[in-house]
């Protein structure tokens, strides 16, 4: 047997063998399958960093306000936003829409507000009790308008008030009211949101920019400002 036809035998069916074991790892139109997708992630838990001396003590004094609530567990989105700290208020009193994930202090001012002040502004100004409150909502993963900065909706540390429901079936809202003809609706709301100011860090409403015309805006950030 000539070798050299032997070698090149042998080398043709390596060849052929490498040939078929590159096809196999190539899909159709001799591109390479793509990785299967990672499935998307679920908010993932976090460490319950909000459990300090002063988260507890606020846990401590919204069990005994009048009020029911639910605790929920600290998550973290992405991007800086999160809900550390959080509850979901069932029942303060009176109906309020749209609560969802909000930080213990902020749900706590929120409860003072709406069972201290609000029905004392109803009755100084208005001919009839508030029967339920309209809110846009509180936990939103979103900046402040028109920067880069990330909201407290962020944070779950926010909520944004748009109107209210009279017992006689009025409904009252800062779109349509804040500057409408109604002398006694304007300083209801101008009373409401100066209560708020004793309880909230940050309150901002039509005063503030057009961005807030339609509702007031109450958190729980750094500093202080009320426009």
């Amino acid at each position: 047997m000539d070798i050299g036809v032997g070698v090149r035998s042998s080398g043709l069916i390596i060849a052929v063998l490498l040939a078929l074991l590159v096809a196999a790892c190539v899909g159709p139109g001799g591109r390479a399958p793509a990785p299967p997708r990672r499935p998307a992630q679920p908010a993932r838990p976090v460490p319950p960093v909000a459990d300090d001396q002063a988260m507890r003590q606020c846990f401590v004094d919204l069990a005994h306000k009048d009020a029911r609530y639910t605790r929920l567990p600290d998550r973290d989105f992405g991007n800086g936003c999160s809900a550390i700290g959080t509850v979901k208020l069932l029942d303060m009193g009176m109906p309020t829409t749209n609560l969802g994930a909000m930080t213990c202090p902020l749900a706590s001012k929120l409860i003072e507000w709406t069972q201290e002040a609000l029905q004392k502004a109803a009755q100084a100004w208005l001919d009839s009790p508030i029967a339920r409150v309209d809110s846009f909502g509180t936990y939103n993963c979103r900046p402040i308008a028109g920067t880069t900065h990330l909201s407290q909706h962020g944070r779950s540390n926010a909520v944004d008030i748009s109107g209210f429901v009279l017992a006689n079936g009025r409904r009252i809202t800062v779109l349509n009211d804040w500057n409408g003809p109604d002398e006694n609706a304007r300083n209801f709301l101008r009373a409401v949101r100066a209560a708020a100011r004793r309880r909230f860090n940050i309150v901002l409403g039509p005063d503030a920019n057009a961005d807030h015309r339609n509702h007031l805006h109450f958190d729980m950030g750094p500093g202080h400002a009320c426009r």
